[in-house]
């Protein structure tokens, strides 16, 4: 095996692959059934059915609403958790308050991947500027340098003068942080006088600017990003190749039509709903709340998994329209209330100083006026409706789009 990739799993055919996960997704299907979180939810699901991504879409989604309010009724976890608190490594805390359970084995978020593609290993310094207080994203990034046998300046964020020393004494050759943080340590470096010898950097968190990946190139970094959760560790990463984010080789990614469980069309814009095989932690379907969309084809750099485009929006496009608040969810059961309705999207705008409401309907045919009676029961409010053919819509992930100005 080439030192190019991290394991074999990263070149599996698409026939190995999917007979790999025909034997492991039904077993995690079953411990999930085994929680007390998916009782409901799983209880007289047949998990040996559960063999691909196609038989995924049957089950419902998992949205981190519903995971912080089984918290709040069964703490820490939830009852989502092969273990209680005290059978894992670490705890931690984030905005919600959501509780995610972390492993110090095994790289436990499986991060390693994502250092690896960047080629960081022996004999690199990662100076990690991720935080390491309540929330994981330090330890994400710190088990995969464990991983990849490099070791670790925990360095965090802030006191950038001291960052620089740090990285100048130690001999920092790759960083681990927040796209745009990279930037602050080198300009400190620059005023300082400093020349550091930082070469690689994985970032997440944030955006990475062409504009500011080309600087890092400019200054002999080679820069490449991520995309993870706290409760779900790796989704994708990108490889030397920057053509998109390649999945991980220990989640099923789906993308769906926000509000919904239901996939979209390959290529189209949708939320991203992840299923883990962490045995500690079964997530099955779980929503994150993001937008992305499948790339066609396979990455050049050898890499045969599903590819997505990375972060492209959040799928939450919760507004608020003459005072009601409008969500995903209700636009799909407005669509699920009639055979002949495809899509449908509201759309918020002003006239003169007050509110409007749009609803355009894709349908194959059907009544307007039986439509405005379902807008009004679904979404409490009453709007124009404009029912369009289908493939009008714009295939851009949004189910509610906002027109308003707001200068």
């Amino acid at each position: 095996m080439s030192s190019s990739f991290y394991d074999a799993l990263e070149t599996r055919s698409a026939d190995e692959r999917a007979a790999d996960l025909a034997r492991t997704l039904p077993l995690q299907i079953a411990r999930a059934q085994s929680l007390k979180g998916y009782a409901a939810s799983l209880g007289e699901v047949d998990a040996a059915a559960i063999t691909d991504a196609a038989a995924l879409a049957s089950l419902p989604v998992l949205r981190k609403s519903e995971l912080g309010k089984a918290q709040s009724a069964n703490p820490p976890f939830g009852g989502f958790t092969a273990h209680p608190a005290s059978g894992f490594a670490h705890v931690f805390q984030s905005p919600g308050p959501i509780y995610e359970p972390g492993g110090v084995d095994h790289d436990w978020w499986r991060f390693g991947r994502v250092l690896h593609a960047v080629g960081i290993g022996k004999g690199d310094i990662v100076q990690n500027c991720f935080g390491y207080h309540l929330t994981p994203a330090g330890m994400l990034f710190e088990s995969g340098a464990r991983a990849v046998g490099a070791a670790v300046l925990p360095a965090g964020t802030g006191q950038t003068e001291l960052q620089v020393t740090a990285a100048r004494d130690v001999g920092t050759t790759a960083y681990a942080g927040t796209p745009d943080y990279l930037k602050v340590i080198l300009d400190k470096a620059d005023s300082m006088g400093v020349t550091l010898g930082i070469t690689k950097a994985t970032v997440g968190g944030g955006a990475l600017f062409p504009s500011l990946r080309a600087e890092y190139a400019d200054r002999g970094i080679a820069c490449l990003q991520s995309y993870g959760t706290a409760d779900l560790g790796n989704i994708a990463y990108e490889s030397a190749a920057i053509e998109g984010m390649i999945v991980d080789e220990h989640v099923i990614v789906e993308i769906v039509t926000p509000g919904t469980g239901t996939p979209v069309a390959p290529g189209e814009v949708g939320e991203v709903v992840v299923t883990t095989l962490n045995p500690d932690y079964p997530l099955i379907r779980f929503a994150t709340g993001d937008l992305s969309a499948v790339m066609a084809g396979q990455s050049p750099c050898g890499r045969t998994n599903m590819r997505i485009k990375g972060w492209m929006g959040r799928a939450d496009q919760t507004t608020k329209i003459k005072g009601m608040f409008i969500r995903p969810e209700q636009v799909a059961t407005l669509v699920s209330r009639h055979d002949e309705i495809v899509r449908a999207r509201v759309i918020a705008s002003r006239e003169g100083e007050m509110d409007a409401m749009t609803v355009r309907i894709e349908a194959t045919g059907g009544d307007a006026t039986a439509y405005a009676r379902t807008v009004a029961d679904v979404l409490k409010l009453k709007g124009a409706i404009e029912v369009v053919s289908p493939d009008s819509l714009p295939k851009d992930g949004l189910v509610i789009e906002d027109q308003r100005s707001y200068d």
